[in-house]
């Protein structure tokens, strides 16, 4: 690997998502030993060429020789281009480049509903709210969730028949109803919300993904299918209330979330 040298990026220490890459582009030597560091040390380094308020949404890497700095996708382009430099050069074409700046917005908007934080520091990096993508990452999780659930309630003779409007409307149903419990809540706070619950219903997807790939291929009892479902509900469950803490909001919903499900399964064993 060749490494880019003299270059510094500025992460978010308290999203796991950019501890993890940062830490990876060290660990290959795409950057050096003094390649990243913590967006809370920038405050002490008084470095003026930095736009403060872009960097906390879009990754700033910074020119050590010249204090010139590039951000977002254009950051992990130029580092991985060190490297790789026939991606760097497509990664420039501007349909790709258009693609994957969308792409990154959609991630950095949303990192602290996909792997949310408890540790709190005036410096924080926490990005700016956006309702675009905050929206489209909510519809993006209930669209995923509907086709999964779909899959595996067909993939269990036990249950009647499965239907993506039926799926659909479960998952949608479980936002509605939560809403009922956060009225008193400002819109932000609940949108935020409905961001970890759609979180963790994506992981929760993920994981009968693996359950339906390993009964495919191993033709597994319904019983340890049903087994692997109440594991991944039981993991859901904790995540739910792990977000619900995080987020300084009633320990309730954690209990008004399980109590649908049960309530929506009861329904469907009885159809």
């Amino acid at each position: 690997m060749k490494t880019l040298e003299n270059h510094t990026l500025l992460y978010d220490e308290d999203c796991p998502l950019c501890t993890v890459y940062t830490s990876g582009f060290i660990k290959s030597k795409m950057l050096d030993s003094n390649g990243r560091k913590p967006f809370s040390e920038l405050q002490n380094d008084k470095q003026a060429n930095v736009d403060m308020k872009r960097a906390i949404n879009e990754i700033a890497l910074v020119n050590t020789k010249d204090n010139t700095v590039t951000y977002g996708i254009d950051s992990l382009l130029k580092v991985i281009g060190t490297s790789f430099p026939i991606i760097e050069k497509i990664g420039h074409q501007a349909p790709v480049h258009y693609m994957l700046s969308k792409l990154y917005s959609f991630i950095s908007y949303n990192r602290k509903v996909i792997v949310p934080s408890n540790k709190e520091r005036e410096t924080s990096c926490v990005p700016d709210f956006n309702y675009r993508y905050r929206f489209l990452y909510i519809i993006f999780t209930i669209l995923i969730t509907t086709v999964v659930l779909f899959e595996f309630s067909n993939s269990i003779t036990m249950l009647s028949a499965s239907s993506i409007q039926r799926e659909f409307i479960i998952t949608l149903g479980q936002i509605i109803l939560q809403y009922l419990f956060l009225t008193k809540v400002t819109t932000e706070k609940y949108i935020n919300y409905i961001g970890n619950l759609m979180t963790v219903s994506l992981i929760g997807s993920i994981l009968l993904m693996l359950l339906l790939g390993l009964n495919m291929i191993l033709k597994l009892p319904q019983n340890a299918v049903f087994i692997g479902f109440g594991l991944t509900v039981l993991f859901m469950f904790f995540e739910h209330k792990r977000r619900v803490e995080i987020l300084k909001l009633p320990m309730y919903l954690s209990y008004t979330w399980v109590l649908y499900r049960i309530i929506v399964l009861l329904i469907i064993l009885n159809t």
